[in-house]
């Protein structure tokens, strides 16, 4: 259990002060993963409001510390910052168990939907999703509201999140988002240097050396499945483990999750005959409609897929190997991401990096969230309503979902 690299004064004994059952993580993980409409950027609105605001098992800068290693590495970024998040509160098995619970709801029913597809109706008209979709909207929007006050609460970390944001909104390419934050990296550390370190955090990061040989066999196991799944698919021509292979070589590269990944897998299975073109797109359509990481998509496409057992047995090959090399990477790179931090210029890389963050989320919300989810008046009013419900009325996101979705239906 890694309880030692638990971030705030106290070190070990904070650690232990904080550690939380693995059950109690999957309890709270399965309710976001139950609840969490509206993908990747919408997701991280509910977990800080969960996280953050409810249960304070992180205060705003470690919030977006968390938010920042998630989005340097390759990925589902939601997934893997509930992943972190379990693993600093509860260990592995902690990070295990809050991994399962956000996950498990959209995976069960990608695979029901794969198993009923011939009899289910079309979503796209529903006027329940569009309810949810403006719920993203109300959720995210008090997000960044929260965070901006928060992370730049000064002119020279304003401009690099209006900085961040409006390159993200030039230039939609994955590769962006992670060029935005290492810009804004480098800029904290030039620009916001000369400010002290925070004790607390110098403490934390002391506190991981002996954590890093394990982080490196993590690492290591990534790499050897990332070059070894297609050697050993080549040699043995199993089906099985041909499919594994594509779904892993998918999780490994791709930047920014959610609707990222779209063209990438559409690479690897419609291209080559697995999939065909309508049930991926009809497949793609009902993930949108689902609560949970868009990654459990996968499900569905192994379930479908005419290379490998197919059915239940091939989407839960599809889902562990689309969601593995990014759950390994949180593993390998976590120590050393705790003992970077603590250094003085790394903590202003990382306020640099924070507000870069708060741009990322930004240009998210104006794009794709805010156009799904607004489309006329009725919509706009819905989500200004939601949103002084969510930043005012302190109303739980759970009951602002279930709103959304009764007036979506009933309004829209």
């Amino acid at each position: 259990m890694d309880l030692d690299a638990i971030a705030g004064p106290g070190g070990a004994a904070a650690a232990r002060d904080t550690r939380t059952s693995p059950a109690r993580l999957f309890l709270v993980a399965l309710r976001l993963g139950l609840t969490s409409f509206g993908g990747p950027a919408a997701h991280l609105g509910y977990f800080r409001r969960e996280y953050v605001e409810r249960r304070r098992w992180l205060d705003e800068a470690g919030f977006a510390d968390l938010l920042a290693l998630c989005q340097f590495l390759p990925g589902p970024g939601s997934s893997q910052f509930g992943f972190a998040v379990g693993y600093q509160r509860g260990g592995l098995d902690g990070a295990c168990a809050a991994w399962l619970g956000f996950t498990l709801p959209s995976a069960v029913l990608m695979l029901l939907f794969a198993a009923g597809i011939g009899w289910m109706p079309d979503l796209a008209a529903a006027g329940w999703l569009h309810g949810l979709k403006v719920a993203a909207v109300a959720v995210v929007a008090q997000a960044v509201w929260q965070m901006g006050r928060t992370l730049c609460p000064d002119w020279p970390r304003r401009i690099i999140a209006l900085g961040a944001g409006a390159a993200l909104l030039t230039w939609a390419a994955g590769w962006v988002q992670l060029a935005v934050i290492a810009g804004g990296a480098a800029l904290g550390w030039a620009a916001l240097g000369n400010r002290n370190a925070d004790p607390a955090v110098r403490c934390a990061g002391a506190a991981v050396p002996g954590r890093r040989r394990r982080a490196l066999g993590w690492l290591v196991l990534f790499a050897g499945l990332l070059l070894g799944l297609p050697l050993v698919a080549s040699a043995t021509g199993w089906g099985w483990v041909e499919l594994v292979d594509r779904f892993y070589r998918v999780g490994s590269l791709v930047f920014g999750g959610g609707h990222v990944v779209l063209p990438l897998l559409e690479a690897e299975v419609v291209a080559p005959g697995w999939v065909a073109h309508d049930t991926f797109l009809a497949g793609y359509g009902a993930a949108q409609a689902l609560p949970g990481p868009l990654f459990a998509f996968a499900g569905y496409l192994g379930s479908s897929s005419r290379v490998g057992p197919g059915g239940v047995g091939g989407g839960l090959l599809a889902l562990g190997a689309i969601f593995l090399p990014g759950l390994l990477l949180v593993l390998g790179v976590w120590p050393f991401w705790q003992r970077l931090r603590g250094a003085a210029a790394a903590q202003a890389a990382l306020r640099g990096a924070n507000a870069a963050v708060v741009g990322v989320l930004a240009a998210a919300f104006w794009r794709p969230v805010l156009p799904a989810g607004v489309t006329d008046a009725r919509s706009l009013a819905l989500a200004v309503g939601l949103f002084a419900a969510l930043q005012w009325a302190k109303a739980p996101a759970w009951a602002v979902v279930l709103v959304a979705a009764v007036c979506g239906q009933l309004w829209l």
